[in-house]
């Protein structure tokens, strides 16, 4: 498969088929997104809560012009469950492209479906209840969507999605806005197939991004290029097991 494929979102624009998820611990992130594009890498997926997009600017810097224009790039990234409300999701936003250098984003989505009560860090305590998360139960996904549209009508963002949604979370925002998202990132390999959600998301013109394909890396299980099944075909084919399951 090759870095230079692309599918089509329904913004009509193209996306990289392959990319370069940026979840990982401190210090990694900017060699490897440098020399992920000096190797051919044009799609990039970043988000707030990763606290590293700083990192990626600094790889950035390194790369535009004399490798790559910006415009060859397609940047995803990715707002945090404690900026669901109009003014933190806006100052996210550029919080987001001040610490990568930029002026737009080619993708933005919604990270999770649930809002975060803002103003007291990424995973805000409940005040009453030990153990939990604040969450902001006046904030709903379609108010987060409403000032996700008008984000993109800024022009920092070329187009807006969602991550992690289920199907009556995606209808939802189509019934109370018309606006479809450009995508849906979700964790799919074949212990998670995910067939009924990414059969929906086909239907109505949603683009699937598959996230961790060789299986939960921040659990570190499961270790699919170890599986057994995944190996017997990979040997069948003459690949990697890892070939085999971003294939």
């Amino acid at each position: 498969m090759s870095f230079k494929n692309t599918l089509q979102l329904n913004t009509g624009a193209p996306i990289p088929q392959i990319g370069l998820g940026t979840c990982s611990k401190p210090n990694e992130v900017e060699n490897a997104v440098e020399i992920a594009i000096r190797n051919g890498y044009r799609h990039l997926d970043l988000a707030m809560i990763y606290q590293n997009q700083d990192e990626v600017g600094r790889a950035l810097k390194k790369v535009i012009p004399s490798v790559v224009t910006r415009e060859e790039l397609f940047i995803t990234s990715k707002l945090w469950n404690s900026s669901h409300q109009q003014g933190p999701a806006e100052a996210e936003l550029d919080e987001t492209l001040k610490q990568l250098g930029l002026t737009y984003l080619d993708l933005y989505l919604v990270h999770w479906p649930a809002a975060f009560e803002p103003g007291n860090g990424p995973r805000p305590a409940h005040p009453t209840k030990q153990g939990e998360i604040h969450l902001d139960l006046q904030t709903s996904l379609v108010d987060t969507w409403k000032t996700m549209i008008e984000l993109k009508e800024t022009g920092k963002v070329k187009a807006i999605g969602v991550s992690n949604f289920a199907i009556e979370h995606i209808q939802a925002l189509i019934d109370a806005t018309g606006v479809v998202p450009a995508a849906n990132q979700i964790e799919v390999h074949p212990l998670l197939p995910q067939d009924e959600l990414i059969a929906y998301c086909k239907r109505v013109g949603v683009h699937i991004t598959a996230y961790s394909p060789l299986g939960n890396n921040i659990l570190g299980k499961p270790m699919l290029t170890e599986n057994a099944v995944v190996k017997e075909v990979a040997k069948k084919l003459n690949a990697t097991p890892a070939q085999v399951l971003v294939a």
